[in-house]
């Protein structure tokens, strides 16, 4: 089987999220400090509050920066996952590999990810993002869905790709609920990851904490404005899976909060015995010192969706580095002027991420 029988390329226009302006998770940002090196953040003038920090991508980038290459894999359990790949990839074997991993309710076209693949792309290497369930456009198949702690689909795209690039590296980046979900696989698979390294940005590795810190103050925007998109797709799957919830035919979906979406779908619908047991057993926090690979995690201290619950508080392993910066947001991290915005993780990650692609 050669790989072009076994990459159909799809050119699937469809696959968007429902809104290609409106898909990033929120981020933040972090401040000069007195010294700073070539890779310290330095927030944009006039522009470090966090919530500019989190907001202001989804200004600048009104439309992605470049057009993937679509792809889609069939899972043993009779599901599907789409892949939006830099370019197509039996023209690009020989080249260093980048993973990514989303955030909740994102997509290829969250300004966020596109940016990040166009980076890559820039330093010659390939790229692709895995949509988690349900999060390509199109309603996934199977009742199960996606959550911050789900390694199997990760693990089972992972050893996929690794059967077309054995002998090129690869690294891999999560994004807020997927820098979770790396950090848990990551532990989970520690002798055989099928990557070289990892790095994670704005992830909530206290789930509990984030759950409540969300539903306060100006965050209750940000939260509502996810839950419009995951209440859309859960009248979408309703429609196809009607036993996963208690709703009656044609009732109304209103769910107001995450806890209560974790409580009443997330849960159930993935063998949790409530929320709290769901964030107790996902949370990825508690399993850094379980992980044996390169690791960065880069938080900012203002992020609208943490609290100081997720900054690890004992000396971690020497293979995790951490990058706790004063501002930045919820994966915002934007330097640069009003007139000449700049996006820090679009360098500081392929700068990181290089040290390990030899």
């Amino acid at each position: 089987m050669n790989w072009q029988t076994y990459w159909p390329i799809l050119p699937c226009p469809i696959l968007r999220c429902e809104n290609p302006r409106m898909t990033t998770d929120i981020a933040t940002v972090s401040v000069a400090q007195d010294h700073t090196t070539d890779h310290d953040f330095v927030p944009m003038k006039w522009g470090s509050n966090p919530h500019v920090q989190t907001l202001l991508p989804r200004f600048v980038r009104r439309k992605a920066l470049f057009e993937p290459v679509w792809q889609r894999i069939n899972t043993p359990d009779g599901d599907f996952l789409d892949l939006a790949w830099t370019e197509a990839p039996e023209h690009a074997q020989g080249k260093p590999l980048v993973v990514l991993f989303h955030g909740l309710a994102g997509c290829f076209y969250s300004p966020y990810a596109n940016g990040l693949m166009k980076a890559f792309k820039d330093k010659g290497w390939l790229c692709v993002l895995m949509h988690f369930r349900g999060c390509s456009g199109l309603i996934n198949k199977q009742p199960r869905s996606y959550h911050s702690g789900e390694t199997s689909d990760a693990r089972f795209f992972l050893e996929h790709i690794n059967q077309h690039f054995q002998d090129v590296p690869r690294v891999a980046v999560g994004v807020s609920l997927g820098g979770n979900m790396l950090v848990r696989y990551l532990a989970e698979f520690k002798h055989d990851p099928l990557i070289k390294a990892g790095c994670v940005i704005s992830a909530p590795l206290d789930l509990l904490s984030c759950s409540s810190r969300i539903q306060q103050g100006f965050s209750k925007v940000y939260q509502a404005y996810l839950l419009r998109s995951m209440n859309r797709a859960l009248v979408n799957k309703l429609q196809r899976h009607p036993e996963i919830g208690h709703w009656k035919s044609g009732e109304k979906v209103q769910i107001s909060s995450v806890y209560e979406f974790d409580q009443t779908v997330t849960a159930p619908l993935h063998q949790f015995q409530s929320a709290e047991d769901y964030y107790q057993q996902c949370s990825g926090l508690g399993v850094l010192h379980d992980i044996a690979t390169p690791l960065k995690v880069i938080h900012a201290k203002d992020d609208p969706f943490m609290t100081d619950a997720v900054i690890p508080t004992t000396p971690l392993p020497n293979n995790i580095e951490y990058h706790l910066t004063e501002n930045g947001g919820h994966v915002g991290f934007v330097s640069g002027t009003p007139q000449a915005p700049e996006f820090w993780l679009e360098k500081e990650v392929p700068r990181w991420l290089a040290l390990h692609l030899t």
